[in-house]
């Protein structure tokens, strides 16, 4: 498991690092070290032929998988099917779930996980075009 590093804390804004992405082990949580309230994000990682330990299921959240590198396999309730990169699971509340490595790199994800049904108005819908001095 890697470490979080926090970086910069603002009033509106944390900066946090899990650090490197290639060759990150194990499980992150990383909602406590931001401060954030709408949702939990985590980064896993599966060496080969390695599954979660267990199955399980969210009774108020879903969860949204990015799969970064390797391949493997994605089962929800009795349903199996091939993820790799590039693939995005959204998993429903109040069903079971799990996934393997099924590649010889190991399988690195981020997972996150929100209220089911909480999502209002989103990208432009959500935003606002603002006047302020770009210093980038």
């Amino acid at each position: 498991m890697n470490d979080i590093k926090t970086i910069q804390n603002g009033e509106k804004f944390a900066h946090v690092s899990v650090g490197k992405i290639n060759g990150f082990e194990g499980k992150q949580f990383v909602k406590d070290a931001t401060g954030a309230t709408s949702c939990e994000i985590s980064f896993g990682t599966l060496p080969t032929n390695a599954a979660v330990p267990f199955f399980h299921s969210h009774k108020e959240n879903e969860e949204n998988y990015v799969i970064l590198s390797g391949k493997g396999k994605f089962q929800v309730d009795d349903t199996v099917f091939d993820i790799s990169e590039g693939s995005v699971i959204r998993v429903a509340t109040n069903c079971d779930r799990n996934l393997k490595c099924t590649s010889e790199e190991p399988l690195t994800y981020i997972c996150i996980q929100a209220k089911e049904g909480s999502l209002g108005n989103y990208t432009a819908a959500d935003a606002e075009i603002t006047e302020r001095e770009n210093l980038l």
